[in-house]
């Protein structure tokens, strides 16, 4: 009797540690306006893939957020629907990057993938959504 009154906790305690929920790996989604936006050089190319998390309740996160955020309000968060610049003149070197963006605007999801020929290209086309650093 007495060797089952020891090994009782024992056992409770293996079953309780047994029972308790694993660890989630995954990570919620922000609440609110948000965009996790990427660049990386298109297929086949070598160099580096910047990205960030725009929000924008209020603006921050990415080097240019609120030209970003008054951008994708006034496109509704479609990103083609921002219009393309007039004013940018880029060179005509192929450099391929593909932009991508994933998340929500107001409460509806955003998906959006694109390869342009270059970053001057994607700026002009897309506004401040993708311009990641103070360079771009």
């Amino acid at each position: 009797m007495r060797v089952l009154r020891r090994g009782l906790p024992v056992a409770v305690a293996l079953l309780m540690a047994c029972a308790a929920p694993a660890p989630a790996d995954a990570q919620p989604e922000p609440a609110g306006d948000f965009l996790l936006v990427s660049v990386a050089p298109a297929e086949g190319r070598s160099g580096v893939t910047r990205e960030a998390l725009l929000r924008c309740d209020p603006p921050r996160g990415h080097a240019d957020a609120e030209r970003a955020c008054a951008e994708l309000d006034a496109a509704q968060g479609d990103i083609g629907r921002i219009p393309p610049r007039d004013d940018t003149y880029c060179q005509m070197v192929y450099a391929p990057v593909t932009a991508h963006a994933r998340g929500q605007w107001r409460g509806r999801p955003v998906e959006y993938t694109e390869t342009f020929a270059n970053r001057c290209v994607m700026a002009a086309r897309t506004g401040a959504v993708f311009a990641l650093d103070a360079t771009a």
